[in-house]
Order: C-alpha cells, then structure tokens, then sequence
C-alpha cells in the first residue's frame, strides 16, 4: 500500500505518539500547541543542528542538514536534523559525487537519554525513510543530547522498526476519524507542553451521571 500525499502525517509526530496518544491529537489532529522551557530549547537545538550548510565535506564524510524525508508506504513526511553519508563500498551513488555512500540520521535532543523509546522510534522512522529514498539498508542511527554533549547508537533492530510500523497504523486510523483520545493522567504529564489545555486532572474527577443517580 502506497499513501497519497496529501495523507502523509508529520514523522515528528511519532515522537509526540509514543508520548502520549492524547498529545499527539491534540497538535496534529486539533491543531494545538503551547510552548515551555522544554519546548523552546528543543527549539534552538534544532537550529544550531540544522546551521548554515545545506551539505558539507569532511574526509570521506558527507553532512547534509535539514534534509527533507519521506515514505509512501508509511506514509510520513518530514525533516532529519542531519545526515551524515559516509563513503562505503556498499553504499549507494550520490548525485554529483563519485563514489559510494552509506546514509545514517541523526537527531538532535535538548535533554539526556531517555527510559523510553520515543527518540528511538523517532530516528528509527526517518532511517526507514531513508532506506526508501536511497534504496538501501541502514543498519543504525544515532540520537544526540544536548544535556550530556554525546551521541547514542540506535541499532535498528527489526522489533523497533515494527514498532514504528504499527505505531504508524495507528495514527492513520485515529487521524483519518479525527479522534482525540481520552487523558490517562501519568506522571509524565507534569513535563507536557500541552498540561494546561489538556486538563488531565479533571479526568480523576467522578462523572456526573453516578452523581445523578445518587440523588435522584
């Protein structure tokens, strides 16, 4: 199955997905959005990450930033802070340079490495963009934090790309009938952006129809 176009979802929006169902929705189906102090920053990391070069040289290096991603039969679009194509025998030819490349994203956080996999599935899905666009196999991506200074290897397993792939499903079903899902206040919402629209908390409250049938 291939999608339309004008079907693609976000590829940034998996990371807010695997977060929390209800914030994805809230910004990619109900067009809302709030900035915090995590939001900002993130912000200007991507900005450093992305610079002045569109491509740049190095060795056998080639960085390109802010390149544009896609998947017809993932149906996502979007943009990877950096890719880095390291010459390699069993790469893929390159328009206007000789040679063979390998491609490997690279995306940048604010933060350290997380518990759970957002980031994972968030670089994993643009390496299987990737993958589409070159007509190759990446075996692995890295996630850069700005908190700790350092990169982490993303090995791209099959069960993460399954993953990504289900997750995917998913958000399609749910974006194609414009449901919003219900709060499930966790401890991770005290960090969302989007707390103040959300209003987990009243989720807690007793709905008003046992209430009714008390007193009536």
């Amino acid at each position: 199955m291939e999608y339309r176009e004008e079907d693609f979802l976000s590829l940034s929006g998996l990371q807010h997905f695997s977060f929390c169902r209800r914030q994805w929705a809230l910004i990619h189906i109900e067009q809302q959005w709030q900035e915090n102090l995590r939001t900002v920053e993130g912000a200007l990391l991507h900005q450093k990450a992305h610079g002045p070069f569109v491509t740049e040289k190095r060795g056998d290096l080639l960085i390109s930033r802010g390149m544009p991603v896609f998947s017809r039969s993932l149906g996502v679009n979007g943009v990877c802070d950096v890719v880095e194509l390291r010459a390699a025998p069993d790469g893929v030819p390159i328009a206007g340079r000789d040679g063979r490349y390998l491609p490997m994203a690279v995306e940048y956080k604010r933060g350290s490495p997380k518990e759970d996999d957002c980031d994972r599935l968030q670089v994993c899905c643009q390496s299987l963009c990737l993958e589409e666009m070159f007509g190759c196999e990446i075996p692995e991506a890295a996630l850069y934090y700005g908190e700790t200074g350092r990169r982490t290897r993303v090995p791209l397993g099959e069960d993460l790309r399954c993953r990504v792939r289900e997750m995917l499903n998913e958000m399609h079903m749910l974006f194609s009938r414009r449901y919003t899902p219900k709060a499930k206040p966790a401890k991770h919402c005290n960090a969302c952006s989007l707390k103040e629209l959300c209003l987990p908390k009243l989720y807690r409250k007793s709905s008003v129809q046992p209430y009714l049938q008390r007193y009536l």
